[in-house]
């Protein structure tokens, strides 16, 4: 069982997660606001994983890891995000957030030790290039970033997103899942797989 605390922050509401791992506290995602709860939760990260580097998403990152000194990781296709200022501007985005090096690198897996806990990577784009779910099986959690809601999925008209994409990864991998598994998002509440796979209108078609 893990002991999981979640924080909603900015103005897109978007969760961030604490994890009580073996091995030290472990961060999902670090929104705006993120250095300041932990601080009052009395959280500590040695890590901060990134679930995909959309500014939300990463906002107080850069402030976490100076004040932590955690090392950060992430998919390769999300270093841009996290280490061009001008990254978005360029994409007509006028907010941003501060620039940050990730310390390594995640890719697809079956197996990702983190701190302790072992956990199955999933690489799903279509929302953002670079998009990762955390599978931890023993305790049956998915932190899915903005791949999958409740009642929803990520949306695919901001740049470099792609529809098809997004919900043929959903149904190759996150939907093969256990309906048991409890799904984390980026925004909303919690979910399970089997609720999305039954009801989610996005994911009751095949794609074609």
């Amino acid at each position: 069982m893990l002991e999981i605390q979640s924080f909603i922050g900015g103005i897109f509401e978007t969760n961030g997660y604490l994890v009580r791992a073996p091995g030290g506290d472990l961060l999902v995602d670090a929104p705006t606001g993120a250095l300041e709860w932990l601080e009052q939760a009395g959280g500590r990260p040695s890590v901060l994983l990134i679930t995909h580097g959309h500014l939300d998403h990463i906002d107080d990152a850069a402030k976490i890891v100076r004040r932590y000194g955690c090392r950060i990781g992430c998919h390769r296709d999300t270093v841009p995000m996290l280490t061009d200022p001008e990254f978005f501007r360029r994409l007509g985005f006028s907010l941003e957030a501060e620039p940050v090096q990730p310390s390594f690198l995640i890719e697809e897996s079956e197996s990702t030790p983190v701190l302790g806990l072992d956990f199955k990577v999933l690489l799903v784009p279509g929302h953002c290039p670079g998009s990762l779910c955390f599978y931890h099986r023993p305790s049956a959690n998915l932190f899915s970033g903005d791949v999958l809601f409740a009642g929803s999925i990520g949306r695919t008209d901001l740049p470099a997103g792609n529809h098809r994409e997004l919900i043929q990864g959903l149904h190759d991998k996150v939907l093969r899942l256990p309906d048991e598994t409890r799904v984390l998002p980026g925004h909303g509440p919690a979910t399970t797989i089997g609720k999305e796979r039954r009801s989610n209108p996005f994911l009751i078609v095949q794609p074609t």
